[in-house]
């Protein structure tokens, strides 16, 4: 069948990778028309103080803004706080892990700002895309805003990453396999529209993750930079598709739900991860792979890795659909019982 109709891509207008990088980002900044003097940092307090020494001295000298948590009530303390500034603001550099990149991008997104996306560790796929996860009272919502700018990933910091977020990035990569498998399923029973270089795109990057799960455990460097590149070219696949359709699926409602109603949370690429190993159990992929995968990566595979009571990996599984009931999943087709819960869950290993 096909289906007519339209969508916008937003993508990143560029994307630096390599060693070295921070050290020259003066240089960097120059080629791609970006003035250091209008530009703000904004960044976690352990990693600015842990890394602020490897930034280039005009980019330390510039204003920063510490981002606590990916909350609204952060969004708006730090808009306010940007709004009173007297400094020329062009450019918001967001220096840092997952909650700071997300929380720079909406506040650039409301005060039409340039956002630069320049990310210390790959714990996960929003380092290029155009989606804010922002919480909101008890639940994290997924928001559309412009893509970065710019994408700058020096492979000097990446490789000195916390090993937890490293094996995260490997869980949100994978995570693409029931996402697709997710996305096809909302097209043959919804007619939803399903595009297919975008949904291939997301699969090569989560094969070639796969293929270097070991190297990413052993902190290899080519494989880590693969692991980087697989999350940059995701955040171009969701722009492709103008919805995180190729990247966010029944795995990631299982996340969500953890995130709601959960007694204790793990990192999001932790927990997508092992959503990702029983939804491909569900959509008839090869969940043992999956969970290979993620044991070579040193990531975790069941609710004692994760640290988490297993009556809630249950709990999430019941109640994921209604985390998003419009993003039609296998979560959505199949009536999911507390005893169906407890035999998904224990079949796979990911209970006992």
């Amino acid at each position: 069948m096909r289906i007519k109709g339209i969508h916008k891509m937003d993508l990143p207008h560029t994307v630096i990778v390599g060693s070295g990088i921070l050290n020259r980002i003066t240089e960097i900044f120059r080629n791609i028309n970006i003035e250091i003097s209008s530009t703000v940092l904004f960044s976690g307090p352990n990693i600015i103080k842990k890394l602020h020494n490897e930034l280039e001295s005009p980019l330390r000298e510039r204003p920063i803004y510490i981002v606590e948590k990916a909350s609204w009530d952060e969004v708006y303390r730090l808009e306010r706080d940007v709004k009173s500034s007297t400094e020329k603001i062009g450019f918001m550099l967001a220096f840092g892990g997952g909650k700071t990149i997300d929380v720079t991008k909406l506040i650039a997104y409301r005060t039409k700002k340039n956002f630069i996306s320049i990310p210390t560790a790959p714990s996960h796929d929003g380092i290029a895309s155009q989606f804010a996860s922002i919480r909101g009272g008890e639940r994290a919502y997924s928001y559309k805003v412009n893509p970065p700018l710019a994408v700058i990933v020096d492979m000097d910091i990446i490789i000195k990453a916390p090993k937890k977020l490293i094996s995260s990035g490997v869980g949100d990569a994978i995570a693409k396999f029931t996402a697709v498998e997710d996305w096809r399923l909302a097209r043959d029973d919804l007619g939803e529209y399903y595009g297919e270089y975008s949904a291939n795109l997301a699969l090569l990057g989560a094969r070639l993750v796969m293929e270097n799960s070991a190297g990413i455990g052993d902190l290899d460097y080519e494989s880590l930079r693969t692991l980087v590149e697989a999350l940059i070219s995701d955040g171009v696949a969701a722009g492709i598709a103008g919805s995180s359709r190729p990247c966010s699926g029944s795995e990631h409602l299982f996340s969500h739900a953890l995130d709601l109603y959960a007694s204790r949370h793990a990192l999001h690429g932790e927990q997508v991860g092992v959503g990702t190993i029983m939804m491909s159990y569900l959509h008839g992929l090869d969940w043992r792979e999956i969970r290979d995968t993620l044991i070579s990566a040193n990531a975790p595979v069941n609710y004692k890795e994760l640290g988490i009571p297993s009556e809630d990996v249950i709990n999430a599984l019941i109640l994921a659909k209604n985390i998003r009931p419009d993003r039609y999943t296998i979560l959505h087709k199949i009536r999911i019982t507390r005893s169906k819960a407890i035999d998904i869950a224990t079949k796979t290993k990911v209970i006992w």
